[in-house]
């Protein structure tokens, strides 16, 4: 079985698109993955494009050989968008094969080791704050960010994760805190005190609705530097928090930072490949690695979750996408041993569960594994032309000022 051609589409999803290799075989089974060129990384479908010229007409079981082919054809700009775009590649490459063996692309990972997945509830209050035309109802000041905890805790989840937030001074009309993103643009990402204010504040609400047991995660990003991380860690010492995620590009930074904390702390989402992760596992900057699957592709992320576990790191995956990511995530969640948990989000677009044939199946916080071949899912093209994409959305559209 040879791969016959390899396409891209793309369709609407709100305040950014979604984006799908179509991997087509000479046999007509197709494979299919997901992919983002939102979250700062435009041009990986043209670097898509470019690369399928070496992969089309080569045996489809023979991804490893593929990838390692393009690596060397690549190897002067290695990383960045190309590395998004083998990845996205290796992943239809995963679904095609699994299909083609009449298994879950888990038995390619060497089996699951878990038919359910803890899930946590991400950017919990974040969308409904930031995108309320898209995800309701919105939030406009601390009572609703109580309520959302408390829907988190009703519907059954066990764990949620936000984002920085600042409120007026009557603690209403909360704004998205990104200035790691530009959002506000402050090139030197300093935190003062009214950031930590508004923190512990949104915090405690959530805190308030959720209860005592449900996990909270804060999810930092970029937007600080050591600095301004340890000034943070310091102001939500008393809060008991699952874990803060903190993103820096030198694991000796992160790894002080890991020291002082009285939380655990996870990172890495934003690496590419097993040599970038490898100071941060020799460091022991982190305490969970984060995994951009569909970035990374799945069978290289299994690579560098066994690099983790010889540390004695957990992984989780990183997941803000469609739902057919979602499913890419859960099959390496299904077979890597040492999981923690497996982000995902709950709010979504009103027509995302249209967009495939078998949404993700969640009961009582847990994602519930199916055993259909490959990823167990997969796009419904007349539903993706129906909801054409857009221009000018994603993270480098988010915020900019108007002309």
């Amino acid at each position: 079985m040879k791969v016959e051609s390899i396409e891209t589409l793309a369709c609407d999803a709100g305040w950014r698109n979604y984006h799908y290799v179509k991997l087509t075989t000479d046999t007509g089974i197709v494979g299919w993955s997901e992919f983002d060129e939102g979250f700062g990384a435009a041009g990986v479908s043209a670097v898509i494009q470019r690369l399928a010229t070496r992969v089309v007409g080569q045996p489809v079981f023979a991804h490893e050989r593929i990838y390692a082919e393009l690596y060397c054809a690549t190897r002067p700009a290695a990383g960045g968008v190309i590395a998004l775009a083998m990845g996205a590649i290796e992943n239809a490459l995963l679904d095609a094969k699994a299909k083609a063996l009449g298994v879950p692309v888990y038995e390619l990972l060497g089996g699951k080791v878990r038919d359910r997945i803890r899930v946590y509830w991400s950017h919990c209050a974040t969308w409904r704050i930031n995108h309320p035309t898209h995800y309701s109802p919105g939030i406009t000041d601390l009572d609703g960010v109580k309520a959302l905890g408390c829907e988190v805790r009703e519907k059954g989840f066990t764990a949620l994760k936000t984002n920085l937030f600042t409120y007026d001074a009557d603690r209403r009309n909360p704004r998205g805190w990104r200035p790691g993103f530009g959002v506000p643009f402050e090139p030197g990402i300093n935190v003062e005190r009214e950031i930590l204010r508004n923190l512990v504040m949104h915090l405690e609400a959530l805190r308030d609705g959720a209860g005592p047991d449900v996990d909270i995660l804060l999810d930092l990003n970029f937007n600080a530097k050591t600095e301004g991380y340890l000034k943070i860690l310091r102001a939500i010492a008393h809060l008991d928090l699952f874990w803060v995620e903190i993103d820096s590009y030198s694991p000796e930074a992160l790894g002080l930072i890991r020291q002082a904390s009285p939380h655990p702390v996870s990172s890495c989402e934003t690496l590419l490949g097993l040599r970038e992760f490898l100071p941060y596992f020799r460091t022991q900057a982190m305490d969970v690695a984060i995994v951009d699957t569909p970035w990374n592709g799945v069978w290289q992320s299994m690579k560098i979750a066994a690099a983790a576990e010889a540390h004695e790191v957990n992984v989780a995956p990183h997941n803000f996408y469609g739902h057919l990511c979602t499913m890419m995530n859960a099959h390496f969640s299904a077979a890597v041993p040492n999981l923690r948990i497996m982000e995902t989000d709950i709010d979504r677009i009103a027509w995302d569960d249209e967009l495939v044939t078998h949404p993700p199946e969640i009961v009582d916080g847990h994602l519930v594994m199916p055993d259909r071949p490959g990823w167990g899912t997969e796009p419904v093209e007349e539903a993706l032309q129906a909801h054409p994409p857009k221009g000018a959305t994603g993270l480098l559209n988010y915020g900019r000022r108007p002309d």
